[in-house]
């Protein structure tokens, strides 16, 4: 019942969103997304400071500044409602080194939120994951596990999971992006509108896939944060037999 009720909390939120909003489409570490966000918070009250502008046209590329006076350069630059401070942020996001690159993506989108909010008159919605996403969509990773103790998914069984998948993801207008077979598990990546209801999709799916042996798991492992390993399934399975034990 409180699993339940949290999701319905995060449906409520999902429902709640505007028409139009924007989704990071890069795959950028959610540690690093904390990080930029909080040094953004600390930052954000400060005054526009036009001295910022000229500076940033040269510490942004010389080898003598530091990575961490770069990256808070721009955050100050991406908080300014200002459109020389978005176009020097623009201009480095395209060229930036693979180092700071992810930083510079977090910057260049914010900066970019900061004067559409500013021109549009609204203030504008932001929605970032680990995993990114594509125009409405928000892409996942997916762990499904095949019933039977150690049992490996056979040629038929795989077949039938990735083309019932690909069914009810086109009808709700996702896609599937990626599938493998390891031991026990259906691994997949794929991208679904943000609005739309996984739970009732992951279902119907499931009960489709069984009506040809009863083989799936009607419980499922999805997360937006990264992509499911193994060895990581392996030890969250374990865990949760001791804690049933127990």
């Amino acid at each position: 019942m409180k699993d339940e009720n949290h999701l319905k909390h995060i449906q409520d939120a999902i429902n709640a969103l505007p028409e139009d909003f924007n989704i990071l489409e890069e795959q950028i570490d959610i540690n690093l997304q904390m990080t930029y966000f909080d040094k953004a918070k600390e930052l954000r009250d400060a005054e526009f400071d036009e001295s910022l502008i000229d500076k940033a046209k040269t510490d942004l590329y010389s080898d003598e500044v530091s990575l961490e006076d770069k990256k808070q350069l721009l955050v100050q630059l991406a908080g300014f409602d200002d459109v020389e401070a978005f176009r020097i942020v623009e201009a480095f996001y395209k060229q930036a080194p693979k180092e700071i690159r992810d930083w510079a993506v977090l910057a260049f989108q914010e900066s970019r939120m900061v004067i559409q909010s500013s021109l549009l008159g609204e203030q504008q919605v932001f929605i970032s994951t680990g995993l990114g996403g594509k125009g409405k969509n928000i892409r996942y990773s997916v762990a499904m596990h095949r019933m039977g103790e150690g049992q490996a998914f056979n040629d038929t069984q795989k077949k039938l999971v990735k083309s019932e998948f690909e069914y009810f993801l086109q009808k709700s207008e996702g896609e599937l992006e990626e599938i493998s077979f390891e031991d026990q598990y259906a691994l997949a990546v794929f991208l679904f509108p943000l609005k739309e209801n996984l739970h009732i999709i992951f279902k119907s799916f499931i009960d489709e896939c069984n009506q040809f042996g009863n083989f799936l798991s009607e419980d499922v492992i999805i997360t937006n944060v990264k992509r499911l390993k193994v060895e990581e399934l392996d030890e969250f399975l374990k865990n949760n037999d001791q804690d049933e034990q127990e």
